[in-house]
């Protein structure tokens, strides 16, 4: 898997070698604009539209050296729809959610394999832990030049105000849980820290309230280093932490206290990482183009004890039961048999107002 290229409103990159960690010595395919790109990802990230108007959000329209397209529009109160057309071909689908508001995003992951005569456009709501997929038949490969100019602003492209950013892979991404820690990041062990990157399946870490477990799984991921993958720093000495850490904006903090009981009758409650920044106590780390995350699977979703705070482990649910899920996920080339089951988790997540209000609680 290679991130080939990447987009936002502020900078637009491409590079056949790959970008960032990706960077290979060869180029992963020829430099040929009239390359068929059989196989790939497009990823993007956007504000939800809560009104009632249909808008264009990111794709092209050409017709030389014959008419064809591709675009991604939001539909009214809350979704996306796809279309694909080439010559006489036309692709569509679409994915809608409900209870939008205006501050959430949504990520768009559009994985096609024109051989296999398969895609796949799935729709995640990373707050809300909300994953929907729809499935295309007989997709049609996307041409190098066309995927080129789409991702460099060139002819006719649609990149709107509504997009954060959106990226490109030679392969097909997974959706659904991902990793969320930087490998540095000290994990308790029974005998001493050790960084996440370095623990490996059986090696054993210590927890919050169930003391010593094995850990399942240790999973890694390379990703665009924009909109909910941007690595956050956090700072020591805040939230319990004895060092300053590096986290996905999506790792959930256990924090807990009086403060915590008075304002949500709980003794712990979950917070993201994005929801802790604001320039002091967290902020948004100096990264390049990708990231490398790596996470921790434990038997039973128990929260992990990092540099001195509390840190929620992969959380899987029940997907080993729903094997189309599985099998787009980070999780699909391991034996489902061997997999942990999780219940829901016990601990309310903070919304970004909540964790706010927590913040000036306890900084009073």
């Amino acid at each position: 898997m290679t991130w080939l290229a990447l987009c936002d409103h502020d900078d637009r990159k491409l590079s056949l070698n790959g970008l960032g960690v990706d960077r290979r010595d060869e180029p992963c395919l020829s430099p040929d604009p009239r390359l068929l790109v059989s196989r790939g990802t497009l990823l993007f990230e956007m504000r939800l539209n809560d009104d009632e108007t249909t808008r264009d959000l990111f794709g092209y329209a050409e017709s030389e050296p014959w008419p064809r397209g591709m675009l991604f529009r939001s539909l009214p109160g809350g979704g996306v729809a796809f279309i694909q057309s080439m010559a006489n071909h036309t692709a569509r689908a679409e994915i809608r959610v409900s209870n939008v508001a205006r501050s959430d995003f949504i990520r768009i992951t559009y994985s096609w394999d024109a051989a296999a005569r398969w895609a796949r456009m799935t729709l995640e709501q990373p707050q809300e832990s909300v994953i929907k997929s729809v499935q295309i038949d007989a997709p049609q490969p996307l041409s190098l030049g066309d995927l080129r100019d789409l991702m460099l602003g060139r002819g006719s492209h649609v990149f709107s105000a509504d997009m954060i950013f959106a990226a490109l892979s030679d392969a097909i991404e997974p959706v659904g849980p991902m990793p969320s820690l930087m490998s540095d990041v000290p994990i308790a062990t029974p005998w001493d820290y050790k960084a996440a990157g370095d623990l490996r399946r059986g090696d054993t870490v210590t927890t919050r309230a169930s003391g010593v477990v094995p850990v399942v799984h240790s999973i890694t991921r390379t990703v665009p280093a924009r909109g909910s993958f941007r690595p956050i720093h956090l700072r020591a000495p805040y939230f319990g932490l004895q060092q300053d850490i590096t986290v996905s904006p999506e790792q959930h903090l256990l924090i807990d206290g009086p403060e915590v009981e008075y304002l949500f009758g709980q003794e712990a409650v979950l917070v993201p990482a994005s929801h802790l920044v604001n320039g002091f106590t967290g902020f948004a780390a100096p990264c390049g183009p990708t990231v490398s995350y790596t996470q921790l699977l434990l038997p039973k979703h128990e929260t992990m004890l990092a540099a001195g705070t509390a840190l929620e482990s992969l959380y899987i649910g029940r997907i080993r039961r729903r094997p189309d899920e599985l099998a787009s996920s980070v999780l699909r080339d391991l034996d489902r048999h061997g997999l942990p089951e999780h219940g829901r988790p016990s601990h309310q997540v903070l919304r970004h107002f909540e964790a706010i209000h927590l913040a000036r609680q306890r900084a009073a």
